[in-house]
């Protein structure tokens, strides 16, 4: 077994990736957000420290998140190996599908791309550094217990309490949804056995939101319509061949565990968050 350092085990993914590691008898160690680390021999890290859905508020924060912290471990940490959590994101405005290999675009114009670039800054710190590093781009997480203002979290939520939904991006949008309970143990996989530097870690099936609302509608009962003038968001599909060459995975799909989702949000007691 080995000794595992999740930076970041108090999100989303990291806790969960931090529990399944304990059960598989890994020994795993999740610092506090403060907490020194210079000194210690820190095993196999896996770098998990990031902001989501409200970068756009919080831009020093996500930078700090993405980049700076990561440069401290990097220049100043002992380690056997370093696994940054990036983002399917950084291949927005693409055309065709999007592979590890794919040339990037980011416009540092736009507000909306400090996401992309602080994620790259941090994929090409990580790769430059010296240190032995891998990469695994990330797409659309969800998984019981997600709490985040996320598009699909929220849409989930609102359907299963409310019964009406109105989506603010046009039925046509599509994006590619990926089960936590698959990306943890990818994560898993690729650090210990990961033979290239760079994964996407997707279902390798994009969703529109025309589907979502007519599956959503059938396991809820609720009524999903569109904001007529809503703006057409379409991500490029993501590769999953190296992913499932290399590692042999299958992916979940969506479809599979929406009804999953419905029952674990209506069964929360908390009065907002499923």
């Amino acid at each position: 077994m080995s000794f595992f350092t999740i930076l970041g085990g108090q999100g989303f993914i990291g806790s969960r990736l931090a529990s399944r590691l304990r059960q598989r008898g890994h020994e795993v160690f999740v610092p506090h957000r403060d907490e020194r680390l210079v000194g210690r021999q820190l095993g196999l890290v896996v770098y998990a420290i990031g902001v989501t859905s409200d970068f756009r508020q919080r831009p020093f924060d996500t930078v700090a998140a993405h980049v700076c912290r990561l440069n401290e471990v990097l220049r100043d940490c002992d380690f056997e190996t370093l696994t940054y959590l990036s983002s399917t994101r950084v291949y927005h405005g693409l055309r065709g599908i999007a592979d590890e290999n794919s040339p990037l675009m980011v416009d540092p114009q736009r507000p909306d791309e400090l996401y992309n670039i602080s994620k790259l800054a941090g994929e090409s710190l990580a790769l430059a550094s010296g240190r032995p590093t891998k990469i695994v781009r990330i797409a659309n997480v969800y998984g019981p217990g997600d709490t985040s203002s996320n598009f699909l979290a929220s849409v989930i939520r609102e359907a299963a309490t409310t019964l009406s939904v109105t989506l603010e991006t046009a039925p046509e949008s599509a994006k590619d949804y990926v089960a936590v309970d698959d990306v943890v143990r990818w994560i898993e996989q690729v650090t210990l056995d990961g033979k290239h530097r760079l994964y996407n870690l997707a279902s390798g099936e994009n969703v529109t939101h025309r589907a979502l609302a007519v599956a959503l509608s059938r396991v809820t009962g609720a009524k999903i319509d569109f904001t007529p003038t809503a703006p057409s968001v379409v991500h490029p599909p993501i590769s999953t061949d190296r992913l499932v060459a290399e590692l042999r995975v299958r992916p979940r799909r969506l479809w599979d565990e929406l009804p999953k989702l419905v029952a674990a949000c209506r069964a929360s007691r908390e009065p907002a968050p499923c």
